[in-house]
Order: C-alpha cells, then structure tokens, then sequence
C-alpha cells in the first residue's frame, strides 16, 4: 500500500510523517538536555514513526538535527535591490520576526554545544547560518560597488556586527518595536559614504 492518495500528487501522509519529526527533534532539542537528549529512537518515539522513517530522510542524528533546524531558520528573502537601507532593514525585520522561544532554545543548545559536538556545530553553520549570511553580503558588496557604502568598509565586520545585535540574548527576548530601524541606521553612519548617511539622523 503506498502513501499517495488518489486523485491528489505527492505523498500526503509521508509528509505529515515529516512534519512529526521535525517537531519531535525541536521539542527534545529545546528541553534541558539539549542535543545530548536527542536521538533517532527517541524522536521516533514521540513522531509516533518507526525508525527506518527518519533513516529514510536522514542517515543520522546531526543530519536530522540540521534539518530540523533549516527547516525554521529558513533561508532569507534575496531584497529587490532598491537601496542598501531599504534592502538591510527588510533583512533586519525578517530576522527579527523569527523570534520564537522553543526554536531559540533549540538554537542555543546547538550553538551552546559547539565544544562537545563540533562536527554538528559545523554543518548547522555551512547548511543554515552561511546561506543567510550570503544574502547580507550581496547587499553590502552591491552598496560599495555602487557608491552607497564606503570603499573601504570591512564586509565580515559588518555582517557580524549586524547579525549580532539582531541575535537572541536571551531565548525569551524580543525585538523592541523600532529596533531593527535603529540598528541598520546606526550601521550606515558608520559605512554609508558622506551622501548616503542614513536618514541624516
């Protein structure tokens, strides 16, 4: 008997399968014994799936982990390109409207346990977090290649800069109203040439 309904493509029932454990692994990630408490028989336990299902989608525990992770910090938006403010505050605002406390904890014991699981650190930094940083560098790179930011501006400097004072400090913290304006005009006094300091405020 197979997965796909009749009358309707794809495979319904594989996906509400999916879907179960992507959230079972983000509920165990975000309990108190992070990604130590994380395993295929667990997760397949509280999806209610037998264990070959996740093997299916993902040979192991770090891979399963990353791909619960891509699957809520999802790839930022490429901006239209209509100016570096505009195109750094839409990036600002997507991030911050990310704030969610369960994905942040998730999120904090991946980062939390870099020392003790360096390889799954590594591969959520090059499959989720590098792609995200890609899309503000573009944006950058195309301010100084058209005159809006300084010539001489440290990109990385600026992506760091940017990315951390919009980051959680906390898992419960959110963005104050107004916030990623004040970031992103704060940044461009410093990068932006003399004609284009932001809103000369």
């Amino acid at each position: 008997m197979t997965e796909t309904t009749t009358g309707r493509p794809g495979r319904p029932r594989s996906e509400r399968a999916e879907k179960a454990i992507i959230e079972a692994t983000l509920d165990l990630l975000a309990e108190e014994s992070g990604v130590a408490g994380v395993s295929i028989e667990a997760v397949a336990a509280r999806a209610g799936v037998g264990k070959t299902t996740i093997y299916r989608r993902w040979p192991n525990k770090e891979a399963l982990i990353v791909g619960a992770l891509a699957a809520v910090k999802t790839p930022l938006s490429e901006p239209a390109g209509v100016s570096v403010r505009e195109d750094l505050l839409m990036i600002a605002k997507a991030m911050g409207a990310e704030r969610d406390h369960r994905h942040a904890r998730c999120f904090w014991n991946v980062v939390g346990s870099a020392e003790k699981h360096p390889e799954l650190f590594a591969r959520y930094r090059h499959d989720v977090l590098l792609p995200r940083r890609d899309v503000l560098r573009r944006v950058l790179l195309r301010g100084v290649e058209n005159g809006e930011l300084r010539h001489d501006l440290d990109i990385e400097a600026a992506i760091a800069l940017m990315v951390g004072s919009l980051a959680h400090k906390t898992p419960r913290d959110r963005v104050p109203e107004g916030f990623p304006e004040a970031v992103i005009d704060t940044l461009l006094k410093g990068m932006a040439t003399g004609a284009n300091s932001a809103n000369d405020a």
